[in-house]
């Protein structure tokens, strides 16, 4: 019986991901001491090397990535007005109700002594507003919210994509935060402005912007368990 392999585009979008779920599989269960030799925190780093270098190795596929389709200057400001919002509303909407159990592994960069270890915040921050934006986008948005509405995505527009599809790519991104009510209002937020905007990179700056300003906010404030 042959192999029923996902087409070329469904594997480009998807491969990523599910490469950074399993290491963010692997840090959960990862012990939290020294047991396995080394400080499993640093499992986290190799999301850069491993999901960046799967997203290089296909970046020419990406073709609502190519130059062409990069956003004008109004809408980089609207992706980034929107990116901030929503950065806003994940710290506020975290009350008890709000929440989806605990996070696999919390991300706590600090030394014996309560010192940031800089090199780990640096490797945190890098994965979350550089790499994350463009993997999660392209398979949240790029591949399952337009898969949704047909099999055959890739030769569908953005602005072709209805309400059905929209509400059930967000259910389910919803599902991989713990933050679910936050969750929403951000895949929400990324789907329509990608829906209505018709590419991709406004969804992906306004995510780079809401991690971004988050990670900077983590930091500053100490709130570990918004990483």
């Amino acid at each position: 019986m042959p192999l029923n392999l996902p087409a070329p585009a469904t594997l480009q979008r998807v491969a990523p991901f599910a490469a950074f779920m399993a290491i963010l599989m692997l840090r959960g269960a990862a012990p939290q001491d020294d047991r396995w030799g080394f400080d499993t925190r640093w499992l986290y780093g190799l999301s850069l090397p491993v999901v960046g270098g799967l997203l290089v190795y296909w970046w020419r596929q990406y073709g609502e990535l190519a130059r062409q389709n990069l956003t004008d200057l109004r809408e980089t400001l609207e992706a980034v007005a929107v990116g901030l919002i929503v950065c806003v509303l994940w710290v506020l909407l975290d009350a008890p109700w709000m929440q989806l159990g605990q996070a696999a592994a919390g991300f706590v960069p600090l030394d014996a002594d309560g010192q940031l270890i800089w090199p780990l915040v640096a490797v945190r921050w890098a994965g979350a507003a550089l790499l994350v934006p463009v993997m999660e986008e392209l398979f949240w948005r790029s591949w399952l919210m337009r898969w949704l509405q047909q099999p055959a995505f890739a030769a569908l527009a953005p602005q072709d994509v209805g309400l059905r599809a929209i509400v059930l790519s967000t259910f389910v991104f919803m599902l991989a935060h713990t933050l679910w009510l936050a969750a929403i209002v951000a895949g929400l937020a990324y789907a329509l402005l990608y829906r209505r905007t018709g590419k991709l990179w406004s969804a992906v700056i306004a995510h780079a912007v809401t991690n971004g300003a988050l990670g900077i906010w983590v930091v500053a404030t100490r709130q570990w368990q918004f990483w």
